[in-house]
């Protein structure tokens, strides 16, 4: 059960399928049968030349998901979230009898074994605030991109990167399909309408978020009517983690210990809502400028050699500096010449869908040329919709609209969607970089620019080769 499997080097064939990536791992599948979870180190994008990465894979039984269509379509919805408080899922596998998920590495252990198998240091109360916030902060993410429900949330599911800054797993997005078991704990920390009626709801996630601030409170894990027994009877400091050695603000600790409160409420409408919690909680970091490895007490995480930077183009810089007006700029210039040979329609679909549909993308073209944002949106969510004819410049346009509207989730989910359609377009790629520059995942943007700009010149030298080979004829 403890045993961890790197595997160097793996050759994997990789096919992008809307925003998730579907991996063949057939080879592995001897060895995956033995194991429950495991980590790979894989080369997960080789036709960009990305560097090897630890990833980590969970295997379920097939008994767990007998349905592979709604394994995947479960995978496809969370999938597309994207947060820097999460540890994003970026791959499955369903294929046969395995079902896989494939997520982001975090290599420092899960907030249940900072808490209570702690060897060197227990968390110090800042960091414990910090993980209350970021968790907060991921749920309500999953909540405003319609994921409402989380499963099983408990200490187990808060992971640690490289950073040291507290992540909540993707694996709870998921639920089992074959039992529709949401809670493996044990029956006393599981919300009161679950055992009433074995329905999970928004509400029963606050009160696990509820049972997490206790673990954070106490250090231990103790159940919720204990601990409100101890919180009416006014004995909050006997609550307390004894570790922390007095070393925390009484006023702080009195307002989470009110906040969990609230959230075990067992009347379900009687408890917060997603932003009550982070509305509270922001406001009681007290080391904002302090690194969580620092607080976590692990080593500084190695500093990776700079990407060699490419030369960039106008749309690289432009993107590079963040400058939204000047990519319009250029997206408004190039039109769609980047949309040759995407489509191929029969008459027949052009005399029955296309006016409108047409119609629609040229609306959508008056708008973004005249900045009317929203408009351009809903016009190229129209055309979109119909679904005849793919246009990856159109996602590029809606993918900036969402930038300047102040939704870069969507607008990395739309530069992803071009990305599926046109795979080498940089201009799919330098969306892609600054949605993810914009969600603050600046590393993740890095490496999306450099890539761009290095399809961006094979792109340059092709043109060069087929010019002089024009030339030659």
């Amino acid at each position: 059960e403890n045993l961890i499997l790197v595997v160097e080097q793996v050759e994997v064939e990789v096919v992008v399928v809307v925003e998730v990536f579907h991996l063949s791992l057939s080879s592995l599948f001897p060895i995956l049968n033995q194991l429950q979870i495991i980590s790979v180190q894989i080369i997960l994008f080789p036709k960009v030349e990305k560097k090897p990465q630890i990833l980590f894979i969970k295997k379920f039984t097939k008994m767990a998901w007998p349905d592979p269509k709604q394994f995947v379509e479960e995978a496809w919805g969370v999938g597309k979230l994207r947060h820097r408080r999460l540890a994003n899922l970026i791959g499955y596998c369903c294929d046969g009898d395995e079902r896989l998920l494939v997520a982001e590495y975090m290599p420092n252990d899960t907030l249940a074994k900072h808490l209570f198998h702690w060897e060197n240091q227990t968390i110090e109360w800042a960091m414990r605030l910090r993980v209350s916030l970021y968790i907060a902060e991921a749920l309500d993410y999953c909540s405003t991109e319609g994921r409402l429900l989380y499963h099983d949330l408990n200490a187990y599911r808060v992971l640690f990167d490289e950073d040291g800054d507290p992540r909540l797993s993707c694996f709870g997005l998921m639920k089992n399909s074959r039992d529709g078991k949401s809670y493996s704990t044990n029956l006393a920390y599981t919300p009161p309408e679950y055992l009433r009626n074995g329905r999970v709801t928004p509400e029963s996630v606050i009160f696990s978020f509820g049972t997490v601030l206790l673990d954070l409170l106490s250090g231990k894990h103790i159940p919720p009517s204990h601990a409100l027994d101890m919180i009416q009877g006014k004995n909050i400091l006997l609550l307390m983690d004894s570790h922390l050695e007095g070393n925390f603000s009484t006023e702080e600790a009195t307002m989470v210990v009110e906040l969990a409160s609230q959230c075990l409420q067992y009347e379900p409408r009687e408890r917060p809502n997603l932003k009550k919690l982070v509305s509270t909680l922001a406001p009681l970091q007290n080391k904002p400028d302090v690194p969580s490895y620092v607080m976590l007490g692990i080593p500084k995480p190695e500093e990776a050699p700079p990407t060699p930077q490419r030369p960039l183009s106008p749309m690289g810089e432009a993107c590079q500096r963040m400058d939204l007006t000047a990519i319009h700029q250029i997206l408004v210039m190039t039109h769609y010449r980047d949309d040759e040979g995407t489509n191929e329609l029969s008459f027949q679909e052009w005399t029955q869908q296309m006016r409108d549909m047409l119609e629609a993308r040229k609306r959508g073209d008056f708008a973004f040329r005249d900045k009317d944002f929203k408009t351009a949106i809903d016009c190229y969510s129209q055309f979109i919709d119909v679904g005849t004819m793919v246009s990856p410049t159109v996602y590029a346009r809606r993918s900036l609209c969402n930038l300047l509207c102040d939704q870069p989730d969507a607008a990395l989910r739309d530069a992803m969607q071009a990305q599926c359609v046109y795979a080498d377009w940089p201009t799919a790629f330098y969306m892609q970089a600054v949605a993810l520059a914009k969600l603050e995942m600046h590393k993740d943007a890095a490496d999306m620019l450099n890539e761009a700009a290095g399809l961006e010149e094979k792109r340059g030298n092709l043109d060069l080769t087929t010019t002089f080979w024009s030339l030659c004829k």
